[in-house]
């Protein structure tokens, strides 16, 4: 009777997730699932010992739930394995036509995209419009050319034009985050407006300007004064397509310039548009207005390729800020990459393709997107652990490791884990929209073990904020169990 006892309490220790050697992770979890704010929700906690490739822990693990911004890591992983960390994308400058003895194009200048989303972004100096343009400046300058009696083109055709996942909401894709990516995409698919608030609370904020300047596009401005310190409220709706942008929320009375980021409608035309402004400030005049290339010379003389910081570099900022951007050029240009064409259904197809050859069960898992913006997304927590395990024998994990974010020290989780012991090391991967957050990772416990974990809740009935704190004391016990 009493073997009997002992094979039933085995049998029924993985439901309730207690070990003999984690029972505080356990009691954390079981706690947590019993609080009424998950009375209607889901839980998900899945750990991976990666030395010797077992389960060592797992609450829910097969429920499919929504990943958020975790997705990346399956982006940035394929990302490594396909394009290597020494990749770079790179944008074509080349010309069509006929070059005359006296500096005279009678053509058209073209610049063709590669996905790169980098191109004329704010973050580095050498990425900033103006360096970008400068470079090709001098390009066009070295060529001869003084004059083009033509205009400028722009191509984007390395990616369909669909810049944004059919199942992304409507209140993502007018922000910075939800702009999606092109064939050819600027100052990160995105642009700055900067607000004044007002003198009192619920008095109108006025736009004060937008950078980059001379964009084609028109604001309407709802915003309003908010308390002292209440932060960004502001949410800008808008189609990618649309030149209009609708701003509403509020911007703290307390900021005397409070600057917000929006979506950037038709990035390849920003580009092309301000490249042309720069040519005739700099001497180099173009007679025609920039325009979309609907069918590309068979022709071309190239003047530049203009390249990308390395792949390294930019997984590593995907998934350290989970830029969105980042992530959805990557997935696109995989998708090119194994089909002719960059779209959301290739990049997917690319990323299961990717799961097959790992030989991985991916039953429960759907992924529609690169970024985790799609609320079509489903993994399971044993699918991620398991996805992780396999990154861990590859030639090219440290470099995986090195771009998913130190929890204490930088990127999402900067402030995460306070009060970690000094001998024990966690990287994280964030995720969260409404209702979601998600965390997965690696770890290095006390023991010196090697880990890989998991911890999702969807559905919660409080804050995420509030939910980030319950899910870091679960992080903890995984971080420190024994």
């Amino acid at each position: 009777m009493r073997n009997i006892l002992y094979i039933l309490l085995a049998l029924l220790l993985p439901l309730t997730g207690y070990t003999q050697n984690n029972a505080a992770l356990g009691k954390a979890v079981n706690d947590l699932a019993r609080e009424d704010v998950m009375k209607h929700a889901t839980l998900s906690v899945c750990v991976y010992n990666l030395d010797k490739q077992s389960q060592v822990y797992a609450y829910n693990s097969q429920r499919s739930v929504v990943p958020a911004s975790l997705t990346k890591l399956f982006t940035t992983a394929l990302g490594f394995d396909r394009l290597g960390k020494n990749f770079r994308f790179r944008t074509q400058l080349a010309y069509s036509g006929q070059l005359e003895k006296n500096g005279t194009l009678h053509g058209d200048l073209y610049i063709i995209g590669g996905g790169d989303p980098l191109l004329g972004s704010y973050r580095y100096r050498q990425t900033v419009p103006d360096s970008v343009f400068a470079a090709w400046h001098k390009a066009v300058v070295a060529a001869g050319i003084k004059a083009v009696d033509g205009r400028v083109y722009y191509d984007a055709t390395i990616f369909d034009n669909h810049p944004i996942h059919d199942s992304w909401q409507w209140g993502d894709i007018g922000n910075y985050y939800g702009c999606g990516v092109n064939g050819l995409n600027f100052h990160e698919n995105m642009f700055f407006i900067h607000f004044a608030p007002g003198g009192k609370l619920g008095y109108p904020a006025t736009v004060s300007r937008m950078e980059p300047q001379g964009l084609n596009l028109h604001v309407i401005n709802e915003v309003t004064t908010g308390p002292a310190k209440s932060g960004d409220q502001v949410v800008v709706y808008g189609e990618p397509g649309s030149t209009i942008r609708t701003c509403t929320g509020t911007v703290p009375m307390d900021a005397k310039r409070f600057s917000v980021r929006a979506s950037m409608p038709k990035p390849g035309q920003a580009c092309a548009d301000l490249f042309t402004v720069y040519l005739r400030a700099h001497k180099v005049s173009v007679s025609g207005a920039a325009a979309e290339s609907m069918k590309r010379p068979s022709s071309l003389v190239n003047l530049l390729e203009y390249t990308s910081p390395t792949y390294y570099v930019i997984a590593q900022y995907t998934n350290m800020t989970s830029n969105n951007t980042y992530a959805e050029a990557i997935h696109r240009y995989l998708g090119y990459k194994a089909y002719g064409l960059g779209s959301s259904a290739n990049g997917a197809k690319a990323v299961s393709d990717f799961i097959q050859r790992l030989r991985l069960e991916s039953s429960g898992v759907t992924l529609e997107d690169g970024s985790g913006l799609s609320v079509r997304n489903r993994v399971t927590t044993d699918f991620v652990c398991r996805f992780l395990v396999e990154m861990s024998k590859t030639s090219y994990f440290d470099d995986y490791l090195k771009s998913i974010a130190l929890a204490g020290e930088n990127g999402t989780v900067k402030n995460l884990l306070s009060g970690l012991p000094s001998n024990v090391s966690v990287r994280v991967k964030t995720g969260s929209m409404t209702g979601v957050r998600a965390y997965a990772g690696y770890v290095i416990n006390t023991k010196g073990e090697r880990l890989c974990f998991s911890v999702i809740a969807n559905d919660f009935a409080c804050t995420g904020a509030q939910m980030r704190t319950k899910l870091e004391k679960i992080i903890m016990k995984i971080a420190t169990m024994e």
